[in-house]
Formats: structure tokens, C-alpha cells, sequence
């Protein structure tokens, strides 16, 4: 994964597409350093929808994804390669990340995880009977939101993470 310039992979995909799981078994074991709003967030605040209400996450994650941007640029200037491991569900979000990453000396890497919306109930009902910090409890109704409310990507330099890597 090393080269002169250090790689900075940026996920994207909705909650359960695989982000995380493709993150500790792919990019860690080879070099590359998580940052996880979701694990600092479940930290400080406890389980989303459960310690605290859904309705406040925005106002909890802002302070947290500053935090972790101003470690990313630490990181990439210590030649680290590094994993944004946080869903970048909007293209302004995305665009965002790229620029931070390249104002900071790295390379980045869109890695995109598609994963059609039965097989993401399937995985989250599994995942909602845990209570780390990766496992947000999602409802259908929940997911339905997120469907809308996400922009995937499109001609954006994106690498696709087929389901089929597990």
C-alpha cells in the first residue's frame, strides 16, 4: 500500500455496506490508520438512537469529524496512510474530503460499497442486536431515509467494493 505519497482511502456507503469490516480486514492489517467518527461519537455520547436521540447526532458529530480531519492531516504528514471511515453520503462531503486530503500532502482513494437494500436489512438486523459503537441501531424506516438522502457516486474517481469481497 506504501508509495511516496501517503493514500488516504475515503469510504463511502450506507450504514452496513461493509465500510468498517472492509477497513480492518483490508486496510489496517496492511498499514493504514482507521479514523471512525462513529467509534469517538459512540465514546463520548454512548449508542446512537439509544444513549442519545437521533435527532442530535449532526450536533454531535460536527466537533468530532473537525477533530479527526485535523488528525488526518497529522497523520498524512507523518507519511501515514490513513482510512476515513465515515459513510460521505452527500458529493459536497466527498469533494470536501478530496480537497482536505490533497491541501494535506495525500493521495486519495474513493472506495465505494454498494449493497442493494434487502441485503443491507438483512445485515442490519444482525448488527442491531450489538451494542458497539459499529453497530448503529437501524429500523427500516431508518434505512428508507438514508436511501434518500444519499448521493452515490459517479464519475468521481470512485473504486467499486463489490459485496462479493467478504
Amino acid at each position: 500500500m506504501r508509495r511516496d505519497v501517503p493514500a488516504v482511502f475515503l469510504l463511502v456507503g450506507l450504514t452496513g455496506s461493509g465500510k468498517t469490516t472492509y477497513s480492518e480486514q483490508r486496510l489496517e492489517p496492511a498499514g493504514a490508520v482507521r479514523l471512525s467518527v462513529d467509534e469517538v461519537l459512540h465514546d463520548r455520547h454512548g449508542r446512537y438512537g439509544t444513549d442519545y436521540p437521533e435527532n442530535t447526532y449532526v450536533e454531535k458529530e460536527a466537533p468530532v469529524v473537525a477533530e479527526l480531519h485535523n488528525r488526518l492531516r497529522q497523520l498524512v504528514a507523518q507519511g501515514r496512510d490513513v482510512v476515513w471511515d465515515h459513510g460521505l453520503w452527500p458529493r459536497a462531503h466527498r469533494d470536501e474530503m478530496k480537497k482536505l486530503v490533497e491541501e494535506a500532502g495525500g493521495r486519495w482513494r474513493l472506495l465505494y460499497f454498494p449493497v442493494d437494500r434487502e441485503e443491507l436489512l438483512r445485515r442490519l438486523e444482525e448488527r442491531n442486536r450489538r451494542k458497539d459503537a459499529n453497530a448503529l441501531f437501524v429500523t427500516p424506516e431508518a434505512l428508507d431515509d438514508f436511501f434518500a438522502r444519499f448521493e452515490a457516486p459517479h464519475g468521481e474517481g470512485e473504486e467499486t467494493v463489490g459485496p462479493d469481497w467478504l
